[in-house]
């Protein structure tokens, strides 16, 4: 059976409109996609500037200005000089 004028026409209009509707798809995808990669980095954003607060609050906290007051208040102090003793271990070459 041979396709004539309207059977061609049929044709081309079910591909064009296949084409069209993956084309659509293909769009609808991408927005879907580019909207989830924004939430992602907006969401590793937020996630640094909470990691570097943690870090400065870390520091902050093992700095002698909030340990040496929180010894004292515990009764400890700081040693003397002659009080430090520096012990070397020694090494396995020997053995």
């Amino acid at each position: 059976m041979k396709l004539r004028g309207r059977g061609w026409v049929a044709v081309w209009l079910l591909s064009f409109l296949g084409v069209l509707t993956w084309v659509v798809f293909r769009q609808t995808a991408s927005h879907v996609i580019t909207t989830e990669l924004r939430d992602a980095q907006q969401q590793r954003s937020a996630l640094e500037a909470q990691r570097a607060e943690l870090l400065r609050r870390i520091q902050e906290a093992g700095s002698r200005a909030v340990l040496v007051p929180r010894a004292e208040s515990l009764g400890l102090r700081l040693p003397a000089d002659s009080e430090i003793i520096i012990l070397h271990v020694p090494s396995r070459e020997g053995h």
